[in-house]
């Protein structure tokens, strides 16, 4: 027989777990360098930039354009590892709770 006070209680603690591990991507970091490591930058899984390390060697007027791609080319190199790295672990938090194969594409 159906039990759904059952299956209300399991999705509610599956909500809790989501919210936690949603809480926990703060935790996450993930770093990506661009120019040989002239630009390095970090990124959190909530894909906050955290930090950019600019090599003091870089920062001349006549290079300004170069330290901008540069710079955009670490934060999108961090941005593509810590997505990987937050979809691990909300799939580490859900483990169980969800069929396997669920798409986390939406999720992080």
């Amino acid at each position: 027989m159906f039990d759904i006070k059952n299956l209300m209680g399991k999705v509610k603690e599956m909500q809790a777990k989501m919210q936690e591990a949603q809480e926990g991507l703060s935790t996450i970091h993930a770093s990506s360098e661009s120019g040989a490591g002239m630009v390095k930058a970090t990124v959190n899984g909530k894909k906050q930039v955290v930090s950019i390390d600019i090599d003091r060697d870089l920062i001349k007027p006549e290079d300004r354009e170069m330290m901008q791609d540069l710079i955009v080319a670490a934060i999108n190199k961090a941005m593509a590892e810590v997505d990987i790295l937050a979809k691990e672990e909300l799939k580490k938090s859900t483990d169980g709770f969800l069929p396997p194969g669920f798409d986390f594409n939406s999720m992080a």
